[in-house]
This record gives C-alpha cells, structure tokens and sequence, in this order.
C-alpha cells in the first residue's frame, strides 16, 4: 500500500468518526465534543466538511453543531470586527481632514 493511500485512509477513518459523533450529537462526551471542534477548526478541508454536511446520518447533529460552534459570533471574533471598524474609522477621518476643501 502506497504511502499517500494509507493517509487518504487515516483521513477517511476520521472523516467516519467524526460523522458517527454527529449521529450521536449532542449525546456525545466533552472529550467528543472538544474532538469535534478541533476537527472543524484545524483538520477538516473544505471536502471532508462538505461530505459531512451531506451525509444524511448525520444531518440533525451537524445542524446542532454547526448552530452552536461554528455558526456563532466569539469574543474574538468581536475584538476583530472593532478593530477592523476602528481602522476604518480613522483611516476615513484621516483622509477627511487632508482633503481640500
């Protein structure tokens, strides 16, 4: 067995788990749960997501999940979006007040 069908396995394998979890889902360990973020923030491509999402097993709990992981706003996501807005801000004020009147 080649060395790239062997991980094209591994990432099958885990692909699997992870869509058995949502079956489960929210009926699954803390220890499940925090897998299951880790694997949509860090290990999971646009494909594996998109299998997932289309896999009628696992529909109701990647819906749950999704609502209550992915989908929602973080503190860190609003720190970012206020600094965004801050820099704007100042960049619009910036250019205001050098232009000529």
């Amino acid at each position: 067995m080649s060395k790239s069908s062997t991980i094209a396995s591994a990432v099958d394998a885990r692909r699997a788990h992870v869509e058995a979890l949502l079956a489960a889902f929210p009926d699954v360990t803390p220890e499940e749960r925090a897998l299951l973020v880790n694997w949509f923030r860090s290990e999971a491509s646009a494909l594996d997501v998109a299998l997932v999402a289309s896999n009628p097993a696992a529909e109701r709990g990647y819906r749950a999940f999704r609502a209550e992981h992915v989908d929602r706003f973080t503190v860190k996501d609003m720190v970012r979006a206020l600094v965004f807005a801050a820099v704007v801000a100042a960049l619009v004020l910036l250019a205001v007040a050098g232009a000529p009147v």
